[in-house]
């Protein structure tokens, strides 16, 4: 059994949300506490506090290790299954020729841009990934989770997903609100705290979308762009998928940048395909795709990264005009 009574109670949390119910159930309410430890908590308590709670302070600390291994049961979830890299070991292209790479170890909160012609291959990648090859797809590459062969979960499971997919067209069918469609995605990854989960997801959402939304909005009344944002912070925020990968994101009318930060603020990894050159040079890394082979893999060098600030100053000046033209104004001069 993992002990935690030397866990910070925010991280305990942001681990294990199911803890916040035990914590209050317990009259242990941890806010205000977040950067104290359980048994610090517990220590605050004077003697008579705990004589007529009639609180057991070690029981206490044994019953929270209890808890949460019975959860983690419940839900499947295991510590060592979780995923803190992502290895790509080389196949071959099209034509049989191998690919020109040793291997590629990708950690989280890393991103990976991938870049290549219409064609070349970099859905076959993503199937890849998702499928956790291993040596048995058409490229003849494998892929390594923590460096070791995957879990049989990440293949044969219906409710553990390796890869989400964020796709450039984003339409939804489903008669709700985006509260009631929020509310059950929550319900369904057994959150505790959905109100405050719902919130953080429309407060990321908005700052991502160029028109914001309430969360009485029905969600087929978004824009392409709203859909997008809200999908981006409902999967950094409440998919449980650990490698993310986003398609044309440079068309989805969002700030691509706070999108992309969001996401590995949430220990992602992001793997984006991009035709565009201020996104393929945010990335860390660039996996080039040629012919249905992955051809090379470029860091990101010090002179892309003077060359991107750049970029970055255009696009912002796009977008400023954008936003002038949207909000009617007439440009000028000035707007320069």
């Amino acid at each position: 059994m993992i002990m935690h009574r030397k866990t910070k109670v925010g991280k305990l949390i942001e681990s294990y949300p199911f803890a916040m119910g035990w914590m209050i159930e317990n009259k242990l309410d941890p806010e205000g506490k977040e950067n104290m430890t359980l048994e610090e908590i517990l220590d605050e308590f004077s003697p008579e506090e705990i004589e007529n709670l009639a609180m057991d302070k070690a029981g206490l600390m044994e019953s929270l290790e209890v808890f949460i291994e019975q959860m983690k049961s419940f839900l499947g979830i295991k510590e060592e299954t979780r995923v803190r890299t992502l290895t790509i070991l080389p196949g071959r292209d099209k034509s049989g020729t191998p690919e020109g790479f040793d291997e590629l170890t990708i950690k989280t909160s890393e991103i990976i841009s991938i870049v290549g012609p219409t064609g070349s291959g970099k859905s076959r990648l993503l199937a890849d990934i998702e499928w956790t090859a291993q040596s048995d797809t058409p490229t003849g590459r494998s892929i390594l989770i923590n460096g070791e062969l995957p879990d049989r979960k990440w293949r044969f499971s219906s409710n553990n997903k390796l890869v989400a997919q964020l796709s450039q067209n984003m339409n939804f069918v489903m008669d709700l609100t985006v509260l009631e469609f929020l509310q059950l995605h929550a319900e369904s990854r057994m959150v505790v705290d959905i109100e405050g989960t719902i919130h953080r997801i429309i407060q990321a959402a908005n700052s991502l979308a160029g028109e914001k939304f309430d969360p009485e909005t029905p969600v087929t009344a978004l824009s392409g762009g709203q859909s997008r944002a809200l999908m981006i912070a409902d999967t950094a925020i409440l998919s449980t998928s650990p490698i993310v990968l986003i398609d044309e994101i440079e068309n989805a009318g969002i700030d691509r940048r706070k999108a992309l930060d969001l996401l590995v603020s949430e220990d992602k990894i992001v793997l984006m395909a991009t035709h565009d050159p201020t996104l393929a040079l945010i990335a860390d890394k660039r996996i080039i795709i040629k012919n249905g082979g992955i051809a090379s893999i470029i860091e990101t060098s010090d002179e892309e990264k003077s060359i991107l600030v750049e970029l970055e100053k255009m696009d912002s000046f796009i977008q400023s005009m954008r936003t002038s033209l949207r909000q009617g104004e007439v440009l000028n001069a000035i707007n320069n």
